[in-house]
């Protein structure tokens, strides 16, 4: 069945690029300009996913969004935002979103990551986005207390490590390129190379004792990043 998608958004350029590259991909696209077109539009025509603006007129995506949370509607959403800070990431997911993308975006991160949510919504999980916890297996991580643990041992790791593995198990099975992780583990403010990327995975997999070679949990992609090969469950 052919996957339905809504983009909200009041760039007429941004529109006229997206719906094209989308529908060619496979996917139905339906558009609107503004926060409250959004909700009549999700209620008349329930698609599978929505890509939603945080600046828009009449009604913001993060109101647009507050109201759909609280009708008990979880349709699986991408908030798009030229503001990129810790915070407002944080905020995002507070308010509900399965993910958080910054502008300007390169097209195809954004069709990598509508697959990556329709995948799991295809295998009915609950979203990893906004759990509390998260479960591979025998490893648990306790997001709100800051807590993980393997087998029931409790395993230590620097705050920028805990974050980098909370966002690639949020991110299960989907690669993850090196840029992408300094951007939204360590936030633009932050004057470091991708090389401090690979000392805090080199971290994780010593926590956890991966067999870099035959990986149970992070794999290696070649000349990009990495990936988190274990399925996940939210909690």
């Amino acid at each position: 069945m052919v996957k339905k998608l809504l983009i909200v958004d009041d760039e007429e350029d941004l529109l006229a690029e997206l719906q094209p590259m989308l529908e060619r991909s496979g996917y139905q696209v339906v558009t609107a300009r503004d926060g409250e077109s959004a909700l009549a539009l999700i209620e008349s025509e329930m698609p599978d996913l929505v890509l939603l603006d945080l600046l828009m007129p009449k009604m913001d995506g993060r109101e647009a969004l507050r109201r759909l949370r609280q009708k008990d509607n979880w349709v699986p959403t991408i908030l798009l935002t030229q503001i990129n800070t810790p915070m407002e990431r944080v905020m995002s997911l507070q308010e509900g979103a399965d993910d958080y993308l910054n502008k300007p975006f390169d097209p195809m991160e954004l069709l990598a990551r509508i697959q990556a949510i329709l995948r799991r919504v295809e295998h009915s999980a609950p979203s990893t986005a906004t759990a509390q916890a998260l479960r591979s297996g025998d490893l648990y991580v306790d997001r709100q207390m800051r807590k993980i643990t393997k087998q029931g041992v409790q395993i230590d790791l620097t705050t920028r490590a805990f974050d980098l593995l909370i966002y690639l198990m949020r991110n299960a099975q989907e690669p993850i390129g090196r840029d992408r992780l300094l951007d939204e583990v360590w936030g633009w403010s932050y004057a470091v190379s991708t090389r401090a990327v690979d000392i805090r995975i080199a971290e994780i997999r010593k926590a956890l004792g991966e067999d870099v070679d035959n990986p149970r949990y992070i794999e290696t992609v070649t000349g990009y990043g990495y990936r988190f090969i274990a399925s996940v469950q939210a909690q």
